[in-house]
């Protein structure tokens, strides 16, 4: 079996969870997926089977789209939901004209440092597990690039953003680094992703629903590549 399935991912799996489970269903050794989403997140992740794992390196490399709410006024040690949130000094409200016209200053080519804990090798260990397990990690500011970073929805704290990005982009650097120009902070509530390149989530199906009907769910390589 050869070819590419777009999985809808649930919040609380791990990207190699997925790949597990489609390793089960479909009884083929290799398999592979498109870019790691995080654990908290939901969203496209196009798994790759048999010979199709040849064109996984393709697909990581293009561009994705976000949505996403963030809340501001605290801050998170992971920059998302699952860490230790803290309140920042900040009081009062960021009005939404001044929060688009920071927004601006994200566009196009920037630096955005890599949030520790994350799923970044250092020396063979994720900077994640790294940093659980009491270690240190010295990471690097690597040039990412935003095409599109708009507000859906303004009810502070809570912002509901959609952003279309480059491959390698962190959107809880994106939200932290926000708050850090803002003087309030913030964190990532809720991820999902929405596209990899044209291809969306809404052509996905969820894991639990995949072992019904993997035939039908498969797409060939030269659809995608």
């Amino acid at each position: 079996m050869d070819g590419f399935i777009f999985i809808d991912k649930e919040k609380g799996m791990t990207s190699f969870d997925v790949v597990r489970e489609v390793r089960r269903i479909v009884g083929e050794k290799k398999v592979g997926h498109s870019g790691t989403l995080d654990k908290a997140a939901t969203g496209l992740l196009i798994i790759a089977v048999g010979k199709a794992t040849k064109g996984l390196t393709d697909l990581i490399g293009r561009n994705k789209e976000y949505e996403f709410r963030a809340k501001f006024g605290y801050v998170s040690d992971t920059y998302d939901a699952l860490g230790v949130i803290e309140k920042t000094d900040f009081e009062g409200k960021i009005e939404k004209s001044e929060m688009e016209k920071v927004m601006k200053m994200f566009l196009g080519e920037v630096l955005q440092m890599p949030p520790k804990y994350s799923a970044l090798k250092i020396g063979g260990r994720r900077a994640s597990d790294i940093v659980r397990s009491g270690g240190e990690v010295e990471l690097k500011p690597r040039k990412v690039r935003i095409y599109s970073f708009d507000i859906i929805k303004y009810d502070w704290p809570l912002v509901d953003f959609r952003v279309k990005c480059g491959s390698g982009t962190y959107i809880r650097s994106l939200v932290y680094d926000l708050g850090s120009e803002l003087g309030c902070g913030g964190y990532v509530v809720e991820l999902r992703r929405t596209k990899i390149d044209d291809f969306s989530v809404s052509d996905a199906c969820l894991l639990g629903e995949l072992s019904k009907k993997v035939e039908q769910r498969l797409v060939s390589m030269e659809d995608i590549i």
